[in-house]
């Protein structure tokens, strides 16, 4: 009889074990969201002497295939061009900032100087380097982390304050356009499962 009690316990308390691992696995597949990737856009121009600067190296791009196929975050996937497309960044990690963004494009800028990998730039008395961020004069942009719909103005020379303004107006406003429309590849190291299958990965 006590034989029997023991072993009604014993089952009793394993269902009860049972149904309660099934409750919380239950609960976690419900209530699972997918992480939310990176990736938005930002523009920018440079303007050296009065003349904007056309990115026309194939070699700054990324190329679309590469992406694809990559299962390992490089880098230049963080943040850089696509297809050609000379002012728009594109920006798939967090606080990636725009000194990331020049250096995988093999540029390098400061507030002293604007290397341009075929020429360094320096501060002189009658040249220097200007960024004009969202509409302000900042003082450098190495250590600024790269804003959704950003724009970015590069500009090393004598240009006046007018000018200055006048090559800011020409930054590009098409971020909030490539935000909404569908990327043709997405070099995001870390992207997310969808449906049952990462639900059921999520359990474990």
């Amino acid at each position: 009889m006590n034989h029997l009690r023991k072993l009604n316990k014993l089952t009793i308390g394993l269902i009860g074990l049972f149904v309660g691992v099934f409750v919380i696995l239950g609960i976690r597949f419900v209530t699972y969201e997918p992480e939310t990737e990176t990736h938005y856009h930002a523009n920018f121009a440079v303007y050296i002497d009065g003349k904007q600067e056309q990115f026309s190296n194939p070699m700054l791009y990324e190329e679309i295939s590469e992406c694809s196929i990559s299962t390992e975050e490089k880098p230049g996937e963080r943040a850089h061009l696509h297809e050609n497309i000379k002012d728009v960044v594109h920006v798939e990690d967090g606080a990636v900032t725009w000194g990331n963004f020049f250096q995988n494009i093999n540029w390098n800028v400061s507030d002293k100087y604007l290397d341009t990998s075929d020429v360094l730039l320096v501060n002189t008395d009658t040249k220097k380097v200007t960024y004009v961020l969202n509409g302000e004069v900042v003082s450098d942009i190495a250590n600024k982390v790269i804003g959704d719909k950003d724009r970015l103005l590069v500009s090393y020379g004598t240009s006046t304050k007018d000018e200055i303004n006048e090559q800011f107006s020409t930054v590009a406003t098409s971020a909030e356009k490539y935000n909404v429309t569908k990327d043709p590849a997405s070099c995001s190291g870390g992207h997310s499962e969808d449906g049952i299958k990462a639900r059921l990965n999520q359990l474990f």
